[in-house]
């Protein structure tokens, strides 16, 4: 079997790294260290069509294809972590408005998240769950012909600028999804600082009080929460960190590289080392391996092939415990040089710590992969 871009997804491929080069490349370390991203990147990124890259056409969006979406991410994610986590947490809202919105939901909303006019946050985490969304506190209750939700969100990626919010709840002790609106009276934000990796996420503390959601804002119908919007959401997003990785694995080796082409010790350059060599085949070996799953697995979600959900498990593991052990072995070519601010590398390792957690832990997905195994 030959894995060959098309000529349309090379060039869309080319587009991505020429705007991402320009546009973000050379500021992330700036957004890192300043934990945040400007509004007009935001807004670039947007009126490029990014923000709905794989939403139809008929709303708003560009009508490309899963292996095209995880091209941009891959180049998203080997300049800054963060903006790739904004297409990520964006696309999980405005595809679940797509998948199971009302039609006044997608009438009002869907055109504007696709446009990047609205940013979209996910709203899963809160302070005492984690992996475990079925254990999730927050309440919904339904009075008459709206809903009322109340409680607590935490560490949730562009909390702190989103527009709207998916917020999952208990309601009738189903898990159910709905769609929340920023100004709705009684949600408030308190943004996170001091994070390890993705710093410039503008991460969010969101509280909800008594906040009243219309009807038409639920996503499905109470209980698709769990059977529906969590598993496609959480699958988007592990395809998203996948891809997100092997741009982090990416931008390690092109630093090595250039570093180890540059630097001498004991009268030769790095490069030369038979160990650094070792480092850097070993790199190149995995990141080609992570990306041919990540074809694969968006191969599949093109194909409408339920292995689809599978493969993106294991693409996401596989990625993100590569990208780890990479952006390590990127710090000790660097040496003290990779330790500093003033190099690239420190970031990818922080922000490669934080992809193994996001998006089912790595832990998670190794009790899931085994299971699939021991079942088929």
């Amino acid at each position: 079997m030959k894995i060959e871009l098309t000529p349309e997804q090379s060039a869309d491929k080319a587009a991505f790294r020429a705007f991402v080069d320009a546009e973000i490349f050379r500021h992330a370390d700036q957004f890192d260290q300043q934990e945040s991203i400007p509004s007009t990147l935001i807004r670039k990124i947007g009126k490029q069509g990014y923000l709905g890259l794989n939403l139809p056409v008929q709303h708003g969006g560009a009508g490309k294809d899963m292996i095209t979406l995880g091209l941009l991410h891959e180049e998203a994610g080997r300049a800054c972590s963060s903006v790739r986590s904004l297409l990520t947490v964006h696309g999980m809202v405005a595809q679940s408005v797509l998948r199971w919105g009302s039609g006044l939901l997608k009438e009002r909303w869907l055109r504007r998240l696709a446009r990047g006019e609205v940013i979209g946050a996910y709203g899963l985490t809160e302070p005492n769950v984690g992996s475990d969304a079925q254990s999730i506190e927050t309440q919904a209750e339904r009075i008459r012909d709206v809903y009322v939700l109340n409680g607590r969100k935490k560490w949730i990626s562009f909390g702190e600028i989103a527009d709207v919010f998916l917020i999952f709840a208990r309601c009738q002790d189903k898990l159910t999804a709905f769609f929340v609106e920023r100004e709705t009276p009684g949600l408030s934000i308190e943004p996170i600082r001091g994070m390890l990796g993705t710093r410039a996420a503008m991460l969010a503390e969101v509280y909800l009080k008594d906040c009243r959601i219309p009807q038409d804002n639920l996503i499905g119908r109470e209980g698709f929460g769990f059977t529906h919007v969590l598993p496609a959401t959480l699958d988007f997003g592990r395809y998203s960190v996948a891809w997100g990785c092997v741009g982090i694995a990416q931008a390690c080796l092109e630093a090595c590289i250039q570093y180890t082409g540059e630097r001498k010790q004991f009268g030769f350059y790095l490069k030369d080392h038979q160990l650094i060599r070792q480092m850097i085949t070993d790199m190149v070996a995995n990141i080609k391996a992570a990306r041919l799953l990540c074809y694969q697995a968006g191969y599949y979600k093109d194909a409408g092939d339920p292995r689809t959900l599978s493969e993106t498990i294991i693409a996401k593991y596989f990625a993100s415990t590569m990208a780890a052990r990479v952006a390590s072995n990127a710090v000790q070519i660097h040496g003290a040089h990779g330790c500093s601010s003033e190099s690239s590398v420190q970031r990818y390792l922080r922000d490669a710590k934080v992809m193994e957690i996001i998006e089912g832990s790595t832990q998670i997905l190794q009790i899931s992969i085994a299971q699939n195994a021991a079942s088929a």
